[in-house]
């Protein structure tokens, strides 16, 4: 049902609405389309897109000239309402689709994005507001616009139709009309207000690129110095989150005379521009960073200034001047290169201290400690310098001895074009653990919503009243075990999809992220007393959490928190309650298939997309892009497979290695490396494994009521497991946990000892989050008290948890 018009009427009927359109007619004939592909020619002098004389002194960007519209009609229905619509549509040359239920209207939107939809909520069975939420909450759903027909006498009669339709998403309804030339007005009108207006609103997208891709740091206020907005560069500088500096005053930020503040303000109200220096406090330090600033008044309603714009000089140096403990003032000349805008070397510094603090030192650090003091050594040789800097650069990479063709070789070869595809094929590797590049949170291909997603899934108003602490430590996974009859994963799941906005990372529905999660939940095996549903959920809970801290949030994409909470939810998906090493002993298919190498997490790994793409109902990944989805399923494969604890302390070393050095000169000469800049997606490689292993033996750092539980379970397990190697004849792999002479607090004792303590340690002084060593700490404490008062069994760790929880058997509390 598509009519293309010729294209000279088209642009009279278009531009005939419009004065500004007839300015545009007149000075510039304008082509609507040209399919040559031809560099233009003096001959082809026209525009590809319409810009009037107006948009070029405002010097407006000018959104692309999309005919004819791509327009999308969605009704149960099509009566005589919906075909004077669609008469009218083709009358001026749009191309329509036409669906009549849910799932059709919203696969065709997000396959072809149409510009203007129309959806008939007349009858109730369409759930009309559902398909509004969720085409919002598609990708480039912010450019389209969403009008409702409703019945007639709605505008008359009813005060709450309307508002509940707008609240859905919907930018305006019309009511029902027979009369195809009433449609063929409303549509011009729609065409020139809602259409246009969305399209050169989603253009202003390329001015955020812009800004933050500039290195100079941007701020904007409003009229009061309220902050609205803040760039990249500020980020980085300040230390501050775009959330956190919202709607504060530029003056809780500003290190300067008062005076100086009501001058600039006072100049900038009478629409005059201003210019000096500024200096501006850096987060949770004593620093200040001196800019040369120029700010500019700028009028978007009425006569008077409503937004300041200030542009803080990144051409020249900065200073940066920090109080000492003596109250000396120190002056450092330092220019901010891609380094400095991404580490805050001063407030790092002590909780990085930390990571060198540890007891941990492979041969790889050694080496790195030595150049850096050759470094040093150095002086002022900066050729050297720099030699040894891309020298500790290459030994930090995490895949040191992954090889790769050397340039020069790469070129002769390549005259060769057999052995350049066999040598290429041999030595590469099919799933690279870096890319090129790091898909920005401002990039185009991934929409995400200034709000969080409102979820859809109704659930009981106990778990829900629940399900708003879900990102506390002390979230009580065990309660929400209890009130969801062992099915805590899909309802804490989607909740924590929905806080990271994941179906429009993904560019899916909930509905499609709600199944996905069912199906994984039913695939976790409920007799498990330890590797059950309820584990998933509590990984996935601690890398919720993990990533509200600032530290995360400052680095990581909304695809790497999507592909986290996806790994966590999955990390351990069909596990049958026994080691991969009794796997490999009792010649279990799984290692017959995975060569006896890391057996449960490859099945863990594997199964996930195997469910995933078992039914398009449940495939979260349908609507991605190749390269995302490559990205999407290196990193959850990964992070998974990082999970396998034989590797443990490699992962830690690494990721101590690659976030601190020494310098060599004792404890106050301990140097933070900070940067992520160098090697970003090496480093965001350790810092998603080190994350989702801290998560999955996050036990011992919960509040004790929950640690206690978890022993008990993880012990159950084990038990089971020595128990069926002794009635098979296996080999017995833990001969210390029989359940007739394991001592409980001993082996937690000596599993914080030797595996948890330092890699929470320095989790801690990565992310900065005390809660873990806190609670680690006390539990440790108790653990000893415990064994030291004799308990050690089953029946003792069961007991102890009733007197936790007082005479209320069933019930758990975090009160302790």
């Amino acid at each position: 049902m598509t009519v293309i018009s010729d294209s000279e009427d088209h642009f009279d009927e278009f531009a005939s609405t419009n004065n500004i359109m007839d300015e545009v007619k007149d000075s510039c004939r304008t082509v609507v389309t040209r399919k040559s592909s031809l560099p233009l020619t003096p001959e082809d002098e026209t525009l590809e897109t319409i810009k009037s004389h107006y948009d070029i002194r405002q010097h407006h960007l000018i959104p692309p000239n999309r005919s004819p519209l791509l327009i999308l009609i969605v009704s149960s229905q099509y009566d005589n309402s919906m075909e004077a619509l669609s008469r009218a549509t083709e009358k001026l040359g749009h191309e329509i689709t036409f669906c009549d239920c849910y799932d059709t209207a919203l696969e065709e939107f997000q396959s072809k994005s149409h510009d203007l939809i129309f959806v008939d909520t007349r009858n109730p069975k369409l759930e009309y507001d559902t398909l509004c939420r969720s085409i919002r909450n598609s990708r480039n759903s912010p450019n389209v616009a969403l009008i409702a027909v409703v019945k007639k006498g709605v505008f008359e009669k009813d005060e709450i139709t309307v508002s509940s339709l707008l609240e859905s998403g919907f930018n305006r309804c019309i009511t029902e009309n027979t009369n195809s030339t009433v449609w063929y007005n409303e549509l011009l009108q729609i065409t020139q207000s809602d259409v246009r207006n969305l399209a050169l609103q989603a253009t202003t997208k390329a001015l955020y690129v812009a800004l933050d891709k500039c290195k100079d740091l941007v701020l904007v206020t409003d009229e009061s110095c309220r902050m609205q907005y803040i760039n990249s560069s500020g980020e980085y500088n300040l230390g501050y989150r775009y959330e956190e500096i919202l709607g504060k005053t530029l003056q809780e930020y500003l290190s300067a005379d008062p005076s100086q503040i009501v001058s600039m303000t006072n100049k900038l109200l009478k629409m005059r521009a201003w210019t000096g220096q500024l200096m501006l406090k850096r987060k949770a330090t004593e620093s200040v960073l001196t800019f040369y600033c120029q700010a500019t008044p700028i009028v978007c309603a009425g006569r008077l200034p409503t937004h300041f714009v200030l542009v803080f000089d990144h051409s020249g140096h900065h200073l940066e001047q920090r109080q000492s403990r003596g109250s000396i003032h120190s002056l450092r000349k330092a220019s901010l290169d891609v380094r400095s805008l991404n580490s805050d070397y001063q407030n790092r510094r002590v909780s990085m201290a930390k990571l060198s603090a540890l007891p941990l030192e492979a041969p790889i650090t050694k080496i790195i400690t030595l150049i850096t003091q050759a470094q040093d050594m150095a002086g002022q040789n900066n050729q050297l310098t720099t030699a040894l800097d891309k020298v500790v650069d290459l030994l930090r990479c995490t895949e040191l001895y992954s090889p790769q063709m050397k340039v020069d070789q790469y070129v002769k070869s390549a005259d060769e074009p057999v052995t350049a595809d066999l040598i290429g094929a041999l030595l590469s590797n099919p799933n690279p653990l870096s890319y090129a590049s790091r898909r920005s949170s401002n990039d185009s291909s991934i929409y995400r919503s200034s709000a969080k997603t409102l979820s859809k899934i109704k659930v009981p108003a106990q778990i829900r009243e629940l399900l708003d602490f879900a990102l506390a430590w002390d979230f009580d996974i065990m309660r929400l075990e209890e009130l969801t009859n062992k099915h805590p994963l899909a309802n804490l799941g989607i909740t924590l999809f929905n806080h990271f906005d994941v179906a429009a990372t993904l560019n899916v529905d909930e509905k499609i992220l709600h199944n996905f999660l069912i199906l994984i939940e039913s695939k976790y095996r409920s007799e498990n007393s330890y590797h059950n549903s309820t584990h998933a959920a509590d990984v996935m809970q601690a890398v919720a959490a993990y990533m509200e801290r600032d530290r995360l949030k400052q680095i990581m994409d909304p695809i790497d928190e999507a592909t986290a909470l996806i790994a966590a939810a999955c990390h351990d998906v069909d596990h049958p309650g026994r080691s991969s090493n009794f796997l490999c002993n009792s010649h279990h298919p799984w290692a017959i298939l995975y060569n006896d190498v890391t057996v449960l997490e490859n099945h863990h790994a594997a199964i996930t997309f195997q469910l995933a793409f078992s039914d398009d109902r449940v495939n979260i990944f349908k609507n991605l892009d190749k390269e995302t989805y490559k990205t999407a399923r290196q990193n959850i494969i990964d992070m998974i497979l990082a999970t396998e604890m034989t590797k443990h302390f490699e992962h830690l070393t690494k990721f101590v290695s690659g976030f601190s050095t020494k310098s060599g000169g004792g404890p106050d000469e301990e140097e933070p490396k900070d940067d992520i800049t160098q090697d970003p997606e090496t480093h965001m490689v350790l810092i998603r494994r080190m994350m989702i292993k801290c998560a999955d033996v996050s036990n011992p750092t919960r509040p004790f009521s929950l640690c206690v539980e978890w022993a008990r379970r993880i012990t159950e397990e084990y038990f089971q497991q020595t128990d069926e190697e002794k009635s098979k004849g296996l080999p017995i792999l833990m001969p210390m946990f029989d359940r007739y002479t394991c001592s409980i607090p001993k082996a937690q004792i000596g599993f914080v000892d030797y595996i948890i303590n330092d890699m929470m340690e320095a989790w801690n002084a990565y992310i900065d989050y005390p809660e873990l060593v806190t609670y680690m700490r006390q539990n440790y404490i108790k653990w000893k008290e415990f064994d030291e008062q004799g308990f050690s069994t089953l029946n003792d760790i069961k007991k102890l948890q009733l007197a936790l929880i007082g005479t209320k058997t069933g019930t758990h509390t975090l009160n302790e």
